[in-house]
């Protein structure tokens, strides 16, 4: 719980230094996002909210969430075939994606991440991330095939 107290501080803490005001709209936005393990798409969030905010719009998801992405609040996992999906974790972290039943699932990979880009990477030019997105079957869906 300390930890989303952390991301909503932070997020606070950038919408008022990129002068972003803090609307109602916005924080319910980022709290669904923050309290999901699901990496919501944006049609996903607007289900989510507009049961209890009436006016928001599915425009209003989208372009909030563009926002937040620019701002580094959130990131956008883009996966084959799927729409784009969100989440609040910005650590660095990677996706496994169930090509069957759509789940997205976070792990980490330490030895990845300090593994250093092959040359001709680095001679592309400047590397901002580095994200692995496996996709396969999960064992939620292997085990109910059998």
């Amino acid at each position: 719980m300390d930890d989303h107290k952390q991301q909503i501080a932070h997020f606070e803490q950038t919408c008022r230094a990129h002068g972003l005001k803090m609307t109602h709209q916005r924080l319910e936005i980022f709290h669904a996002l923050v309290h999901s393990s699901e990496h919501p798409s944006a049609e996903t969030l607007y289900s989510m909210l507009e049961k209890r905010m009436p006016t928001l719009s599915l425009d209003t998801v989208y372009r909030t969430l563009a926002t937040f992405v620019d701002l580094g609040l959130v990131k956008r996992v883009e996966t084959l075939g799927s729409k784009a999906r969100f989440e609040a974790k910005i650590d660095q972290h990677h996706h496994f994606f169930c090509d069957r039943c759509g789940q997205l699932t976070d792990f980490t990979w330490q030895s990845f991440d300090a593994s250093q880009l092959p040359e001709t990477v680095q001679e592309l030019g400047r590397v901002r991330d580095k994200n692995v997105i496996l996709h396969g079957v999960c064992n939620q869906c292997l085990k109910a095939k059998e």
